[in-house]
């Protein structure tokens, strides 16, 4: 099997290089691995080299010039992993909105061109940023002291149960420019895929987390909070009167690796293509357990508040995805003490890694 990786020197593309590496390393089983990727992002350019040894070929490519995409060799199956990846993109001054829908609109439809020409399958990672800011924002939730919990016992909203926002929960404006990007390529995805007859699996994911992500305030919270703490820089919880109990979950992208793997190989008759991907409740944390956690690590560390929320803050995201896990026997295998461990073990041994890795 021959898969092509987008934005494969980002911290996604670069694990699931990874894994697909380790996981099909016998002849019987062996798969030709290809990468493309801009180099855009800071701390990119430290992956380029490992890209390089993992794949069959290394391509350094635009995807927003479908031009760069004529070299790339047939494949079998496409791994979209590009995608500018902060919500805060497009309205923030480091990104313009247009940068922002070329990065990730017009990338889509030149991939979806590449597919429906090759006649390749293609999985793309699209985010838990389409579901609707407003709705969210509604929930009922409990504050439990260190975190906002879900009141289950008042009823909840369509799309919403015990375990987290499910895929019918509202897509309703606002979700931000990023999640109108991420959605209107799902949309296009789905429909490339009905109208040229190749298979789509769309996998909304929650936030990634592990060892080696160049963590920033806007994306890779995990590791940007548990660097920052270990090396006594200044951190801040922002919104909803700045205590940090704002939740997510979380998910190593090891467990993301083997869902696409099972995705790729299946051979069942599911009609669904659109499936949440998270570490659900199980992997669910607020910045203030991360903080505690942090103290039982680094010693104490003063963090600011900043009580004023954003437009698209929000103050409970967790994902049940169920689904992805009944169709495809799938289950999260990293917990979210092991993810925060090893960030933790990575930070004690790079200890100068937010520089790094955010070096230009």
């Amino acid at each position: 099997m021959r898969i092509l990786i987008t934005g494969c020197c980002g911290f996604v593309g670069i694990r699931l290089l990874e894994f697909f590496k380790s996981s099909h390393a016998s002849e019987s089983d062996a798969v030709e691995l290809y990468g493309i990727d801009n180099l855009c992002r800071p701390g990119s350019q430290r992956n380029r080299a490992t890209a390089v040894k993992l794949c069959q070929r290394f391509l350094h490519g635009d995807l927003r010039l479908a031009s760069d995409l004529e070299n790339v060799p047939a494949v079998d199956w496409v791994i979209d992993a590009s995608a500018n990846a902060s919500v805060l993109s497009g309205s923030a001054n480091s990104t313009s909105s247009r940068q922002l829908i070329e990065s990730n609109l017009i990338t889509t439809i030149n991939i979806l061109e590449f597919c429906k020409s090759r006649r390749a399958g293609m999985v793309l990672l699209s985010s838990s940023r389409v579901y609707s800011i407003d709705q969210i924002r509604r929930l009922p939730l409990v504050d439990r002291g260190d975190h906002f919990a879900l009141n289950s016992s008042t009823g909840l909203p369509n799309g919403c149960t015990p375990d987290g926002l499910t895929e019918s929960f509202s897509t309703k404006c606002p979700i931000s420019l990023y999640g109108a990007t991420k959605l209107a390529s799902e949309a296009l995805a789905l429909e490339y895929g009905n109208s040229f007859g190749f298979p789509v699996w769309i996998n909304r994911c929650g936030l990634m987390a592990g060892a080696g992500q160049l963590g920033r305030i806007d994306q890779g919270i995990v590791a940007f909070w548990i660097h920052s703490w270990r090396e006594h820089r200044k951190l801040a919880y922002i919104g909803y009167s700045g205590k940090g109990l704002q939740v997510r979950d979380c998910l190593h992208p090891a467990d993301l690796g083997q869902l696409v793997s099972a995705q790729m190989e299946y051979s069942g008759t599911c009609h669904e293509r659109v499936f949440n991907v998270g570490g659900g409740i199980k992997n669910q944390f607020s910045l203030a357990q991360l903080s505690q956690y942090c103290t039982g690590q680094f010693g104490p560390h003063v963090v600011d508040a900043v009580a004023e929320t954003r437009p698209s803050d929000v103050p409970w995201l967790v994902l049940d995805s169920r689904p992805a896990q009944e169709t495809f026997q799938w289950q999260p295998t990293y917990s979210v003490a092991n993810i925060f461990d090893e960030i933790a073990n990575h930070a004690r041994y790079h200890p100068t890694w937010l520089d790094e890795s955010t070096r230009e």
